[in-house]
């Protein structure tokens, strides 16, 4: 029985990776339009798709549709740009268990089609890949999102992220062996290079200035951008000296100060990735006082950042030892976290596809324009007047094609039958 349900599971998989762009160019109208940038959203709008972008935006009634174009009535429905999520970590989560062991390419896979699901079209593994794989994972046509990878991130030994995954990253003691590190991940051409400046509450050694000033000098001269996990304010300024180009979360050992805020003003490009996912216990109350503390103070820091115009993209540690197993769905309640952090909704929306996707550098995604990649959400309800609307959500459409949900949902059904008990 367990053999025909893992061949069900597996045509079912086959059918899900089959749904290509259809060569028929597409009318929908009667949604209420977010196109991602910002501004109000069209009402009673009308778009086209065709081969996999969209190649008009207007009003329904004003926009005419090319000859015999399929039509789709969303009337009543509120479409918004797909997001982006900038930071992830991939392969180590199976069912209950959080193991190196599950490091494989079925099981990335298979969380690439559960972001999908919920509407996210691209993430960035930040620094957790193992071997080759995650190169030859991007290589690859695969269902499900967009799949950016910055390989091994670099840290301190043994000084990366938590268990299981604090071997992954390269562990580097000198500046000569940072630059040979960098120069051996430079080859396959990662979407960012990821280090680690952290001591985790004095458990580890945190990345010595002098070897995060190698590695983001070596990542320059390959045309590398670098990343920095932090957590203290001092290490985000002394690595804004160093030239680093964003950061994997916001500062959380105190308030960030003006002489941040100005440092930040002089160097316009550098992003933030705020990950309020990881705190959401906290930030919800159902933690220690002293967490709850420490999680408002960190509200507070992603809405200083964003009262001064800095880059906010969306990022949820999904996968990681605070982000679980959530993937997508956390990519959606980060939309809400964002708005308890004092972002309007279209901010946050804005932080989530546009700004997410020019921090990832992936011109055709993050707004619905003429030209983009037609990667949109179909939502039942308007999230500019409620944020929490974002999670319901009627359809996906990733290059112009329709997830389809319900074999998702019945593939993982399956797989649930099949796994030893």
């Amino acid at each position: 029985m367990r053999s025909a349900i893992g061949w069900l599971g597996l045509f079912i998989c086959g059918a899900t990776y089959l749904s290509a762009q259809s060569p028929r160019a597409t009318l929908f109208e009667g949604a209420r339009l977010i196109t991602g940038d910002g501004r109000a959203p069209i009402e009673n709008a009308a778009f086209v798709v065709e081969r996999g972008r969209f190649t008009a935006i207007g009003r329904k009634g004003a926009l005419r549709a090319p000859a015999g174009a399929h039509h789709v009535d969303l009337g009543g429905k509120t479409v918004m740009p797909a997001l982006v999520d900038a930071h992830v970590h991939l392969g180590y989560r199976s069912g209950v268990t959080f193991t190196a062991a599950n490091y494989t390419r079925q099981n990335v896979l298979d969380e690439l089609d559960r972001f999908s699901y919920y509407g996210v079209a691209a993430v960035l593994e930040a620094g957790t890949g193992r071997g080759v794989l995650p190169f030859e994972i991007r290589a690859q046509p695969h269902s499900g999102a967009r799949y950016l990878t910055a390989g091994r991130g670099l840290a301190m030994p043994k000084a990366g992220p938590g268990e299981p995954m604090r071997d992954a990253p390269y562990g580097v003691t000198t500046e000569a062996e940072a630059r040979r590190d960098v120069e051996e991940l430079a080859a396959s051409r990662p979407d960012m290079i990821k280090i680690w400046v952290d001591d985790r509450n004095g458990t580890v050694e945190k990345l010595k200035p002098n070897l995060y000033r190698a590695i983001i000098d070596e990542a320059h001269k390959h045309g590398l951008r670098v990343m920095a996990h932090i957590a203290a304010l001092e290490d985000v300024k002394d690595l804004l000296r160093a030239g680093v180009d964003g950061f994997g979360h916001v500062v959380r050992d105190k308030e960030i100060d003006p002489e941040l805020i100005a440092m930040l003003r002089e160097r316009p490009n550098v992003f933030f990735v705020e990950t309020l996912w990881g705190e959401r216990n906290a930030i919800y109350g159902f933690s220690t006082a002293a967490s709850t503390d420490s999680a408002q103070r960190l509200l507070r820091n992603v809405a200083a950042l964003n009262r001064a115009g800095v880059r906010l993209g969306l990022g949820t540690d999904t996968g990681g030892v605070t982000g679980g197993g959530y993937f997508g769905l956390a990519s959606l309640v980060e939309l809400e976290l964002l708005v308890k952090a004092g972002l309007t909704a279209s901010q946050a929306i804005v932080a989530a596809t546009r700004t997410s996707a020019d921090i990832l550098q992936l011109d055709a995604l993050g707004t619905i324009a003429a030209g983009r990649s037609a990667a949109f959400i179909v939502l039942d309800a308007n999230p500019l007047e409620d944020i929490a609307n974002a999670r319901k959500i009627a359809a996906v459409y990733l290059d112009g094609a329709e997830i389809d949900r319900g074999a998702l949902r019945t593939k993982w059904s399956m797989a649930r039958l099949s796994a030893p008990h």
